[in-house]
């Protein structure tokens, strides 16, 4: 998720274990320690651009990193905090703020190598957004009350309603999937492979992504609160297949290599944009939960196969993206 709520889920899992007179440093410590995992982001390469989101999210966010990644918090910080505490209460708040970093990231849709080295597999529960403001003020709120009132109640209170959210999360996703199975059966079609993911910032409008003979499907599915779920039917895009659309690119070539990367980053939902043939793009993202335009890609040139793939942005923060967005939050579309 945001450096802001890793930094808070940090905080909140330090001040949960504090003696009293402990409170305000342990937040200070577990929430440098719930964004050190993040430092991968700087692992980047101007010759190689998927290096950086190869290693985004990747051994740093590992279980098995936790107690080496929680040692390295605690020595940069132990020079300016060695007067103040022992050095094993310092290891304890900054293992306790890292312990769940990569755990956090996990819940989203983004992908985390959560289990390296043991697997390669990037794992995503989808479960919540990458950016969700209602878990971070649950978080924030605990983190701010348990530092002012220096008790660590707060905070254990924080985490309880944090988890409590998550698991309504699960049960938003499961309502969902329900809805797109039951959509892909009325269609007649039959899923080669289901993502059902959320949408920014929310847990009721939610995007659906299958495959069905070569083609990726994509629907928004709003789950609301107090209403039925309703289907807006979305658009579709073939599938992209390396022997079949780029049957000349030797395979052992680099930008073969490439696109055998981003298709192991976005779980095989790899497409080639209808607009441009030299894109290839992550379905699972998008501007519109309806549509296949994409949130990134990689340009590619198979005249120049010794050549590293581009990876590129393609956000789109128009108003008319905002308020189409919004409209189908609010489920305004379902008036019409």
């Amino acid at each position: 998720m945001d450096l802001l709520t890793q930094g808070l889920l940090g905080a909140t899992m330090a001040q949960s274990k504090t003696h009293r007179n402990e409170t305000r440093l342990a937040a200070g410590i577990g929430f440098i320690a719930g964004i050190a995992a993040d430092a991968d982001i700087l692992i980047q390469s101007e010759n190689d651009p998927l290096l950086n989101i190869e290693f985004h999210r990747h051994f740093t966010h590992s279980l098995l990193f936790v107690p080496l990644g929680a040692l390295l918090v605690a020595l940069v910080l132990w020079p300016f905090l060695r007067k103040r505490l022992a050095f094993a209460r310092l290891y304890l708040f900054a293992f306790l703020g890292y312990c769940l970093s990569g755990v956090l990231d996990a819940f989203t849709s983004y992908g985390t190598h959560l289990l390296w080295p043991i697997s390669d597999a990037r794992i995503a529960l989808n479960i919540i957004s990458v950016l969700d403001p209602v878990f971070t003020m649950i978080l924030l709120i605990a983190a701010v009350f348990a530092f002012k009132k220096h008790t660590y109640t707060a905070a254990r209170i924080g985490l309880l309603l944090a988890a409590a959210y998550l698991s309504f999360g699960w049960l938003q996703l499961q309502r969902a999937e329900t809805v797109a199975r039951t959509l892909i059966a009325e269609r007649g079609h039959q899923a080669e492979q289901l993502l059902v993911k959320p949408t920014l910032a929310n847990l009721v409008l939610w995007r659906s992504i299958y495959e069905f003979e070569g083609r990726f499907h994509v629907d928004a599915i709003r789950v609301g609160l107090f209403s039925d779920p309703h289907v807006y039917p979305g658009e579709s895009v073939e599938k992209f297949v390396l022997e079949r659309d780029l049957k000349r690119l030797p395979a052992s070539s680099v930008l073969a290599q490439d696109i055998a990367r981003f298709s192991h980053f976005s779980a095989g939902f790899l497409a080639i944009r209808p607009q441009q043939p030299d894109v290839l793009v992550d379905v699972r993202y998008s501007n519109l939960p309806t549509t296949t335009t994409p949130l990134w890609g990689i340009e590619i040139n198979p005249e120049q196969p010794d050549q590293h793939a581009k990876y590129k942005l393609y956000r789109d923060s128009s108003s008319a993206t905002r308020e189409k967005f919004l409209k189908l939050l609010l489920g305004e579309h379902m008036l019409e």
